[in-house]
C-alpha cells in the first residue's frame, strides 16, 4: 500500500490481546486492533505493555485496524 492510505495517529495500550495483537484507544476515543509493524514484531526487545503511549498506522480503508510502529518513553 501506498504511505497516503494509512492515517499516523497517537494512542494508548488498553488491552493485551493474544498473538502479539493490541487494543489501541487514539486520541480522539476511537478503540482501535493493532499489530506491531517492522523490527517491533521480529527482534521482541521492545515491549508493549497496557499504558504505554504508541503510535499508530491506521488503515482509511479499515479504521478499526492498525499497525504499532513507534513506542514512546
Amino acid at each position: 500500500m501506498k504511505q497516503d492510505e494509512y492515517v499516523r495517529m497517537r494512542g494508548k495500550v488498553v488491552q493485551v490481546l493474544r498473538d502479539a495483537t493490541f487494543k489501541v484507544e487514539l486520541e480522539g476515543g476511537l478503540v482501535v486492533t493493532a499489530r506491531p509493524a517492522g523490527r517491533m514484531r521480529r527482534g521482541r526487545m521492545i515491549r508493549i505493555l497496557p499504558g504505554d503511549e504508541v503510535e499508530v498506522e491506521v488503515s482509511t480503508y479499515d479504521p478499526t485496524k492498525g499497525r504499532i510502529v513507534w513506542r514512546y518513553r
